[in-house]
């Protein structure tokens, strides 16, 4: 006699994530952190601009050769270096860069930051990140730059990228906020193209304690450009007395000596961390690759992953519903997820384009099917992976995906009574 799957919680039935299950901590903050912070506390140098501070420039010196790059600045925020990189590049009225559909907003309001268009680009099914042959398809003679996303933590295609941009005349400025210690073709992120941006957000693979930034690039005259807007458009050489002479517009995107000794600290665990948290996330998504109608994060030949983000497409027909039902499909299993204790989230609910931001500048008629497709029928897991000891939390998730999974008739007619797909068919009398 076959087995009856376990009730769903959702209607009652026990929780596959147990009440009470130790959350993933991050970011994990060690003794050597607070002593980090209490260095700068006990210095007394609070700010970049402090004499004898050096625990910014210290940071700046770290990263430079953890990406492998000439120069690093470090900035507020991540939305901070996208802004100094496109103005240090000269973009600005008239210019359009290239950006993908589907990222956070800061890529494309960096942009408009500088008076330039966003020229919006669909992104690969399958890795999330720009195309290649939509960027061709968008480009034109006033592209001033690419502004390729490493989404999730997945390096974009940047050779074929390169080619489009070479091809244009146009510089490369890498979002790389997501993606800290991932590689593509044996190059970190960041030593990719003209310019890396990177976000050391408390949320991001390297925290910070607070909001900041990294900017890097192997361009000397292009990081004298950034130092001098990143203070006010004074002269970034070092003095004995600190002038106050604006020489060009500028802005205050410094970060502090707290969040940058923190930020230090971290890094010097980031690979550590990196090699701890990737088993169990590999045999999270084994599990799950095993279930019909979800699609797990692909990576492809020469680039390394570092699962900032883990989004999961599903499938309709697969799971024998229509094409139409992706909605609710996705609706209806985030609910029986959550039940479970399994925290999966939309993440984001509209592609850029979509955003009342960005429509003044999309053409009439442009369409981003792809972005449109991934966040109707995905869902995504954010920072309970990133723990390096989280392997038994994402193993009693995968048990609340194969509880759902095995409960498939429930969701399915919680589908078809909630899409237009399933009530047509139900008015038509279809099963």
């Amino acid at each position: 006699m076959t087995e009856r799957p376990q009730q769903l919680a959702m209607v009652g039935g026990p929780r596959a994530v147990p009440p009470g299950t130790a959350a993933p901590r991050w970011p994990v903050i060690t003794r050597d952190d607070e002593e980090a912070v209490a260095r700068v506390l006990a210095s007394g140098r609070l700010t970049a601009t402090a004499e004898g501070e050096e625990e910014v420039p210290g940071l700046e010196r770290e990263w430079a050769a953890y990406t492998g790059t000439a120069h690093c600045a470090a900035v507020g925020s991540g939305t901070a270096a996208l802004q100094l990189a496109l103005a240090a590049l000269g973009v600005g009225p008239g210019d359009e860069v290239v950006v993908p559909s589907l990222s956070m907003n800061a890529t494309a309001l960096a942009v408009l930051q500088q008076g330039a268009r966003p020229v919006f680009a669909d992104v690969d099914p399958e890795t999330y990140t720009m195309d290649p042959e939509a960027v061709r398809a968008v480009a034109g003679p006033r592209t001033k730059a690419l502004l390729p996303v490493h989404l999730h933590g997945l390096p974009a295609d940047m050779d074929a990228l390169r080619a489009v941009a070479d091809g244009l005349g146009a510089a490369v400025v890498e979002d790389a906020a997501q993606s800290h210690g991932a590689s593509y073709r044996g190059r970190r992120t960041g030593a990719l193209g003209t310019v890396g941006c990177f976000s050391l957000h408390p949320s991001k693979n390297l925290p910070s304690c607070g909001e900041g930034g990294l900017l890097t690039t192997d361009d000397p005259e292009l990081y004298e450009r950034v130092l001098r807007l990143r203070q006010f458009g004074e002269d970034p050489r070092p003095r004995h007395t600190r002038s106050y002479v604006s020489h060009t517009p500028g802005w205050n995107h410094r970060i502090g000596p707290v969040e940058a000794a923190f930020a230090r600290g971290q890094l010097t665990r980031l690979d550590a961390y990196g090699r701890r948290r990737t088993p169990g996330i590999l045999a999270f998504l084994d599990r799950l690759a095993a279930l019909p109608g979800l699609r797990v994060p692909v990576v492809p030949e020469g680039s390394a992953h570092v699962w900032h983000i883990l989004r999961f497409r599903l499938d309709p027909e697969a799971l024998g519903l229509a094409h139409g039902d992706a909605a609710a499909l996705r609706r209806a299993l985030h609910r029986a997820l959550r039940a479970e204790g399994v925290p999966v989230s939309r993440y984001q609910e509209a592609p850029l384009p979509a955003h009342p931001a960005f429509a003044p500048y999309v053409p009439a008629g442009a369409d981003f099917p792809v972005a449109h497709a991934v966040l109707t029928d995905s869902l995504c897991l954010q920072r309970r992976q990133l723990d390096p000891d989280s392997g038994p939390v994402l193993a009693a998730y995968a048990d609340g995906f194969e509880k759902v999974w095995r409960n498939l008739d429930l969701i399915r007619r919680m589908v078809r009574s909630a899409s237009p797909a399933g009530r047509e068919r139900q008015g038509a009398g279809v099963a």
